[in-house]
């Protein structure tokens, strides 16, 4: 499901009571924030009315509630009722303890209530603010004109490994990788010269930083400006994205690769094809495409059952990555079919001699589950670019008609597309 883009951070509130009616009100006058629904089991709460009338999204369920705001997956959840069980269900949807309830959520409220109402205690309003700080789950580190970092709270300490002792006046760039930590200061410098900045004002802006041990990692970064008492401060909010983008890499990968072999998938391949080729037409060299079947599989699978198939697989896999060189690529595509691209193979006889070498490679018995070993062969047809056709639809077409001339030749064997064409009628 894709992410809702908004202006200002997401919030549900749970509760619309009278507590929930007061948060949602000042929240309506806080550009900083966005207010994505608000629940309450009682439809005629205070708080639900507000929200129909101003157009945001009401509920009188909470589980419906929060699988409406998935699409928020930064959202902060504030929990103004009696239920303490909402946790559960927030950590249900977004897999994280991201609620703010009962005596907090009360604190919160009415140290933003004073505030409005009044300048003073500002000493107890401050010590009040740093404790939401100190607790909430994102970095917070703050730094001067001059870069120097002047506020790290724990979760910034937790994910670059320092403390705040540590860092307190240094120069932020001690936490950015090399080009970054160099233009570091031309880059403030510019901003307070200039104004123009790339990441002020930028909300989730992917960067890398540097732990204390050294370790890059990717982060996530929302910086903004502000002046208090006639200085003025840059404010980071960072999130370590490590495994967010470990995930991403995963799926890019099973996008693109077979499953079971880990070898290129058809996709994969027909792009190393295509790109094989235009190499080889700048550069005046010949590329040969493969089509492997093996013969004998079917009755492994049927005798000895998919696990036992599943395995030759893999074995077969290891065999003919190992049969090419590094600059080639062989790719399974259907369940025993496997394509190759040979990249800069010379002359036809080269391309023979690789498929000799891979039918070889396959000769020598495999050991299966139980002990049981097992001989399977394999029939191989090759096409030639640009001597047979020059795009990869037609190649692979081609070698997949040659493959079928070696299994009707006695299996085991490989044959060239010039071997089907001199077969046809009237050649």
């Amino acid at each position: 499901m894709a992410t809702q883009k908004i202006h200002g951070y997401p919030v549900l509130i749970v509760g619309a009571g009278r507590g929930g009616y007061a948060l949602l009100e000042m929240f309506m006058e806080d550009s900083l924030v966005k207010v994505v629904a608000i629940a309450d089991t009682n439809p005629g709460a205070p708080g639900i009315k507000l929200a129909k009338d101003n157009g945001i999204p009401t509920y009188t369920n909470v589980a419906e509630a929060l699988q409406a705001c998935k699409d928020y997956p930064d959202c902060i959840v504030y929990n103004l009722s009696h239920d303490d069980g909402i946790a559960a269900e927030v950590s249900k949807v977004f897999g994280d303890n991201r609620v703010t309830g009962g005596h907090e959520v009360k604190l919160f409220w009415q140290m933003v209530t004073n505030l409005k109402q009044t300048k003073g205690k500002l000493e107890e309003s401050q010590n009040q603010l740093q404790s939401i700080i100190r607790n909430v789950m994102d970095g917070i580190i703050t730094i001067n004109e001059s870069g120097e970092i002047q506020g790290f709270n724990p979760a910034a300490e937790q994910i670059f490994g320092y403390s705040q002792q540590e860092v307190l006046g240094q120069n932020v760039k001690m936490l950015m990788p090399e080009p970054d930590r160099s233009r570091h200061d031309a880059y403030i410098g510019r901003y307070l010269h200039t104004g123009e900045g790339r990441i002020l004002g930028v909300r989730g802006r992917e960067v890398a930083a540097v732990r204390k041990n050294g370790e890059q990692f990717p982060m996530e970064l929302s910086a903004s400006e502000m002046v208090l008492g006639g200085l003025r401060y840059f404010i980071g909010i960072v999130r370590d994205i490590t495994e967010r983008k470990l995930v991403e890499q995963k799926l890019a990968h099973f996008a693109h690769h077979d499953y079971l072999t880990d070898l290129p998938n058809r996709i994969l391949f027909l792009n190393n094809l295509e790109h094989s080729i235009h190499l080889a037409k700048r550069n005046k060299y010949k590329v040969a495409a493969l089509f492997l079947d093996l013969d004998g599989f079917k009755n492994i699978n049927d005798t000895l059952g998919h696990d036992a198939g599943d395995q030759l697989l893999r074995e077969v896999s290891k065999r003919l990555k190992e049969a090419i060189r590094a600059s080639d690529t062989v790719a399974r595509v259907g369940g025993d079919e496997f394509t190759f691209v040979l990249l800069n193979i010379g002359t036809d006889e080269n391309a023979a001699l690789m498929a000799n070498k891979i039918i070889v490679a396959l000769s020598e018995p495999f050991g299966l589950i139980k002990g049981q070993q097992s001989h399977v062969g394999g029939s191989i047809g090759i096409s030639m670019y640009p001597d047979d056709a020059k795009d990869t639809e037609t190649l692979i077409k081609q070698a997949d008609e040659a493959m079928y001339l070696a299994k009707q030749s006695g299996k085991n064997t490989f044959r060239f597309y010039r071997d089907v064409v001199r077969k046809r009628p009237g050649k």
